[in-house]
């Protein structure tokens, strides 16, 4: 915890007042907040971002937590004995792994983000995509990156057919903070494990969000020489991907950013989870504290 008692009273006073325009501009706005890296692992950034997330609500913007959880699906996998797999930077999901990946995300990690919200003095309810029938998941065709020919089958891995997110606009209306796995559902009743980057990308597109805001383990887009690109234009991000700055695990993260910001919300941030704090600092102040992308 930082220590604030050294601050003189007027110099609080003047730091709380900065955030009033943007709690006046984002007052009654929806965010979209992608919880995952380091912020979701560390003890004192979890309870940053519980405490983050209930101060966004009690200002009156409705904040929306869409987490992942890759390293804990993995511990679970490796204490049952399976080894994890990936194509393309997707898990390989056999029935077997599906389970895991149900409990995991929809059990353990879910309720652990609720209990920290509600510990901070938050109401937070945890949902998967079968609740309210909010996603609706087909099996994903991954075509291979270099010979489109060929399909990869990475077993119940899902795409998004649609999100229904009347549950959601339902409870945030009531003061709740819903937070959601990313586990989608099929027309027989299947379980997808869908990639939450994606998940909370499309959630944040039709619930029309203010902002989606994505918490990652590094300080944002960076450019070939390590420094950090704060804002972007999907033109220029379209020529990063081009000339190969942005790859591997940023593809998935970026282009459901992308897609985002040109389908009406209007700002999209990759910001470095690993900053106490960050959310506020990002949403509330008009420091750059990662990666700002524009829909032009």
């Amino acid at each position: 915890m930082a220590d604030v008692s050294t601050i003189p009273p007027r110099d609080k006073a003047e730091i709380l007042a900065q955030a009033l325009p943007y709690i006046r501009k984002f007052h009654g706005k929806t965010m979209v907040i992608k919880y995952g890296g380091n912020a979701m692992t560390d003890p004192v950034l979890q309870a940053d971002f519980a405490e983050d997330v209930v101060l966004l609500k009690l200002v009156g913007i409705n904040p929306v937590v869409v987490h992942g959880g890759g390293p804990q699906i993995e511990t679970a996998l490796k204490r049952l004995g399976k080894k994890g797999e990936f194509i393309q930077g997707m898990r390989v999901t056999d029935a077997e792994t599906m389970e895991v990946v149900e409990w995991v995300l929809g059990g353990e990690v879910q309720q652990d983000i609720v209990g920290l919200i509600n510990q901070a003095g938050g109401k937070a309810v945890g949902l998967t995509g079968r609740d309210g029938g909010m996603i609706r998941a087909k099996k994903l065709k991954m075509l291979d990156s270099v010979d489109p020919n060929i399909e990869h089958d990475v077993g119940q891995v899902g795409d998004i057919v649609s999100i229904d997110p009347s549950v959601v606009k339902a409870l945030q209306n009531d003061a709740f903070i819903p937070v959601v796995s990313p586990i989608g559902f099929g027309e027989n009743n299947e379980s997808y494990n869908i990639n939450a980057d994606v998940v909370a990308a499309k959630l944040a597109t039709v619930l029309k969000a203010e902002k989606l805001i994505m918490l990652t383990n590094i300080s944002g887009v960076l450019d070939k020489a390590g420094n950090l690109l704060t804002n972007l234009s999907a033109r220029q991000i379209d020529e990063l991907f081009l000339d190969g700055t942005i790859s591997g695990g940023m593809l998935p993260k970026i282009s459901g950013a992308l897609d985002a910001a040109r389908s009406g919300v209007n700002s999209v941030h990759i910001v470095d989870g690993r900053v106490p704090h960050v959310l506020l600092l990002e949403i509330l102040t008009d420091q750059a504290f990662g990666t700002m992308i524009r829909s032009h």
